[in-house]
């Protein structure tokens, strides 16, 4: 499809593009990934025996140890490319600079995809065969989300994921049932009424749209929920329990005369990464699902 660019309006320095929030899952990257090769992870796990009873008549009791190994393998490799004719950015009056192309891409398109797919990903990966894990289905409300919040935790804790670190990604609806749960409080004099809500007991809070927090998404071009994808409400998370990595990112900007298309600037952007979940490490993930029938 060409580049459209509208030539009787003038454009302000300014670009007033839509709202875009931050990447929403940037807290889940994984830091320092070793690769075995240009696409492949490999993450070890030792097992072992616990302590047996000392015998006093000398000697210690023989034990195992093993190492597994598992295997991750990169899938999500996505690239744009556009010309933008030189006389385009002359009569735009420079909207269409590299700068304005390559902010926009990222803030509108590139992080936006990059949020609904890390949590698609991971919603998969969790309730996968080989993985096994276990949505909840509970209809949340004002009355119940604290309850279910309260059993996510008490379930983690019971599986010793580490209290520090946890993540919970809410939807807004979710975010304004979690508001009427909770009791609110009055600062000083009558003026400022406190209902920002940004972690709870210890679990930082993430406010994300609901776009970006469907089981499924069809990545054709961009991103669009994918027919019957159902909607994520809650997801509860210790990074640990995940890898998420980009493992390159390609961003050029071809002035004209330095390529074959044409008389004008050639902008490239690639992006090649995945998420994966730790089959050992499932139990750091709790998730709620509103199932669509």
């Amino acid at each position: 499809m060409p580049n459209t660019v509208n030539y009787a309006t003038r454009f302000e320095r300014d670009l007033m593009q839509k709202y875009t929030r931050e990447l929403a899952t940037a807290g889940l990257t994984t830091q320092n990934v070793r690769f075995i090769d240009s696409k492949t992870i490999k993450i070890p796990f030792i097992s072992m025996d616990g302590y047996k009873d000392h015998s006093r008549n000398g000697g210690f009791n023989a034990g195992s140890v093993s190492n597994d190994n598992q295997i991750f393998t990169l899938a999500f490799d996505r690239d744009i490319e556009f010309f933008v004719d030189t006389m385009d950015v002359d009569e735009s009056n420079q909207v269409l600079t590299a700068a304005n192309v390559t902010n926009t891409f990222v803030t509108e398109k590139a992080i936006p995809e990059t949020d609904a797919y890390r949590i698609s990903k991971l919603y998969t990966d969790f309730v996968s065969v080989e993985i096994g894990g276990v949505q909840d289905v509970t209809v949340i409300t004002s009355a119940n989300i604290l309850t279910t919040f309260d059993k996510f935790m008490q379930e983690m804790d019971e599986d010793e994921v580490p209290e520090d670190g946890r993540i919970m990604y809410i939807t807004p609806a979710i975010s304004t049932l979690l508001k009427s749960a909770i009791n609110r409080t009055m600062s000083t004099g009558d003026t400022n009424l406190s209902r920002v809500i940004t972690s709870l007991e210890n679990v930082q809070l993430k406010k994300v749209p609901s776009g970006r927090m469907k089981s499924a998404y069809n990545f054709t071009t961009g991103f669009v929920p994918a027919v019957g994808a159902d909607q994520i409400n809650m997801l509860l998370v210790h990074p640990k329990s995940v890898i998420a990595c980009d493992k390159h990112s390609y961003i050029r900007l071809w002035a004209e005369g330095t390529h074959t298309k044409g008389d004008g600037w050639l902008y490239q952007n690639r992006k090649y990464g995945d998420l994966f979940v730790v089959k050992n490490r499932k139990q750091g993930i709790k998730v709620n699902v509103t199932v669509v029938a």
